[in-house]
Parts: C-alpha cells; sequence; structure tokens
C-alpha cells in the first residue's frame, strides 16, 4: 500500500488490480500514460529503496490487443490465508474526471510482522495507545501479517510507533509505516 500510494501520487495513474504472488510480494497493475506511468514506476522504486524492499519495476508501451487475458487475473480466494489475492478497486459511484488523485482526510497506518502473537501484541499496544480504528488484518503467506489502522496523522504516528515497539521479542517486525491522506487506489482496496 505504501508504495502504490507513491505511485498514484508520483502521476496521474489509475489502478487496474493488485495480485499476491508467492514471494511473498504483490504485482501492482496501473494504467495511465507512458510517462505518467514511468512517474509513478519511479516514486516506487524510490519507496522500495528507502524501505529496502526488492521492487521489479516494469512498462508495457502500448500494450498488445488481447494481451489482458494474460496479466488481468480473475478474481481469486485463498482459503489458507483467508482472503482475496486478487483485488480489483472499488470503483467511485457516479462517472467523474480525473485531474488530480483523490486523496482522504485522516491518515492509515500499517505493522506488518512475522507471527500472529506479536501482531496481535501490536495491535492491542496500537489501539491502547491512541485514537485509532482496525481496518483489516491481511494475511500474507509465510507467517507475514499486516494490521491497518485508521485515524489522524498523530494518534495513527503514536499507534505505529507503541505497536512496532511491541513486536520485540514476540516475532519479526517487518514494517510499518504511516500514509498520510492515502491515494484513491489505497482508499479503493481498503475494507469499507
Amino acid at each position: 500500500m505504501v508504495i502504490l500510494d507513491a505511485m498514484e501520487k508520483g502521476g496521474l495513474v489509475r489502478l487496474l488490480q493488485t495480485e499476491l504472488n508467492d514471494q511473498p510480494g504483490v504485482c501492482i497493475k496501473l494504467a495511465g500514460s507512458l510517462g505518467d506511468v514511468r512517474s509513478a514506476l519511479d516514486a516506487a522504486t524510490e519507496i522500495a529503496r528507502q524501505m529496502q524492499v526488492a521492487a521489479v519495476c516494469d512498462v508495457i508501451a502500448a500494450p498488445a490487443g488481447g494481451s489482458e487475458q494474460a496479466w488481468l487475473a480473475a478474481p481469486d480466494f485463498n482459503p489458507l490465508m483467508e482472503q482475496a489475492t486478487v483485488k480489483a478497486p472499488r470503483q467511485p459511484k457516479g462517472k467523474r474526471e480525473r485531474n488530480m488523485p483523490d486523496q482522504a482526510g485522516f491518515a492509515v497506518g500499517l505493522i506488518e510482522t512475522q507471527g500472529f502473537t506479536a501482531v496481535f501484541e501490536a495491535i492491542d499496544t496500537a489501539l491502547k495507545t491512541a485514537s485509532v480504528e482496525v481496518l483489516a488484518r491481511e494475511k500474507l503467506g509465510g507467517g507475514f501479517i499486516t494490521v491497518v489502522i485508521k485515524g489522524d496523522v498523530a494518534a495513527v504516528r503514536a499507534a505505529v510507533d507503541a505497536g512496532s515497539a511491541r513486536v520485540a521479542g514476540l516475532g519479526k517486525l517487518i514494517a510499518a509505516h504511516v500514509i498520510p491522506s492515502p491515494s484513491e487506489g489505497v482508499l479503493s482496496l481498503l475494507p469499507k
């Protein structure tokens, strides 16, 4: 979600779909003008570098007709992870022009751990620290779990910091991040 947010803020692109793979990782599929897609991928590469994670980025300029059969995946649900592995963004009600990506007036926080005990302690601590709301718990495979919280920026920052600190000794902290004013694509993937 952090990389998707950076991509949407880095270029005028539209999220087509996300698909979990087995690394664990996520394939983010976007559309837009060639220049905007390249700008979005530059932003993704920079955020991935800062977060010290691997990112493979590619641009398909003018995709061949019919090629979407290969890259556009059908909806899929993984019963072991208890969640969808292919997600398409919810479409906004009503048709409107996109001149600038819409952004929320709140923040989203993510705490990702390897291990259930660690993530449960992290979220309990986060909720006791600040006025935030739990939006989701996502299993990513390999014991990786992410909890997503929502609130104002200061509350989410305090909750993520406190929750992340609680992980030590219980599991492995993979990542902790706050997204102030998440982009439209990030919002479309969050549970209602």
